[in-house]
């Protein structure tokens, strides 16, 4: 596991740009942390670091589901806020989206956790905050995660 500080949105998205670039098509990505942490902002530098553009993402609230496509690579941004059942779960078509070539990046993990869906190899973010705009963010998904500098 590897800890980072960031101490504005700014610096979230810059760390995210990072771990951005690193990921592989098949990467699923659960973040865990309440309201307001940063979840989107860190998919926003995910997006940057992918190649696809931090400008088109925003926060799949009320759509669930958001997809972001650009230069042969595919980011799939899930909210499961309102999800707590197995049935809301397969209602969003989340499962056909495991078989694809795509990176998922899941907003409220927590919702989903205790169902046993997500795969083996499941990259977990938890943004806790620190302060005001300041947060911790712990990465766990392995070496490739460590070492991405302030």
């Amino acid at each position: 596991m590897a800890v980072y500080q960031t101490n504005s949105p700014e610096e979230t998205e810059q760390l995210a740009r990072r771990v951005g670039e690193r990921l592989r098509d098949g990467d699923v990505i659960a973040y865990r942390g309440g309201m307001g942490m940063g979840k989107t902002a860190f998919t926003r530098g995910l997006a940057a670091g992918m190649g696809i553009g931090e400008e088109l993402v925003s926060s799949p609230t009320f759509a669930l589901i958001n997809e972001y496509r650009k230069n042969g690579r595919r980011l799939c941004h899930f909210d499961m806020y309102r999800i707590d059942s197995y049935d809301d779960l397969y209602s969003t078509g989340f499962f056909d989206y495991l078989d694809q070539d795509a990176v998922l990046a899941i907003e409220w993990s927590e919702n989903i956790q205790g169902l046993d869906v997500l795969p083996k190899g499941t990259i977990w973010i938890t943004i806790s905050r620190t302060g005001e705009s300041s947060r911790s963010i712990e990465i766990e998904g392995g070496e490739r995660f460590e070492n991405l500098g302030d």
